[in-house]
């Protein structure tokens, strides 16, 4: 009896159900750092006391009212971007695929220029930890964002 066989392992050596595999673990690792960004900005945004590890440091304490909002408005964005990095890596999470591709494209922009900002941040906080913990995303991001169409999850 004939089986079916695919181009992509014998092209490259590479068996797609580990590449699968690897892409759920990426998607994984990155919504979970995406979980903790969100979770900080809501706490911000509820009032808690972290105003010196965000927004440049600028408000040490509970954040002023319009930064409060701003960090409402962050944290619905890094909970999409969580969803997206699972959409991405076939974790539960049903996008088209070309939404899956193009949203870990405009995060890894987005999580470059966020890496930049905080390595130049007049805060130590993010400096030396917001900064750090963005590039591993951006990592994260990228090694999506470069996964083949051999993975894609149908729409």
């Amino acid at each position: 009896m004939p089986t079916k066989t695919t181009p992509f392992p014998a092209a490259t050596g590479v068996d797609p159900a580990a590449a699968r595999s690897r892409d759920r673990r990426l998607a994984v690792a990155a919504a979970s750092g995406f979980a903790l960004v969100t979770a900080f900005q809501v706490a911000l945004a509820a009032g808690a006391p972290l105003g010196v590890a965000a927004w440049s440091g600028a408000h040490p304490g509970r954040l002023p009212d319009e930064l409060r909002v701003a960090s409402s408005v962050s944290a619905v964005v890094w909970l999409l971007a969580a969803l997206v990095v699972l959409a991405r890596g076939g974790v539960g999470v049903r996008l088209p695929a070309r939404v899956g591709r193009t949203g870990v494209r405009a995060l890894v922009g987005l999580l470059g220029l966020g890496a930049v900002m905080n390595a130049a941040s007049s805060s130590p906080w993010e400096r030396f930890g917001w900064a750090p913990f963005v590039v591993v995303l951006l990592v994260l991001c990228v090694l999506l964002a470069r996964r083949g169409p051999r993975d894609a999850v149908p729409a």
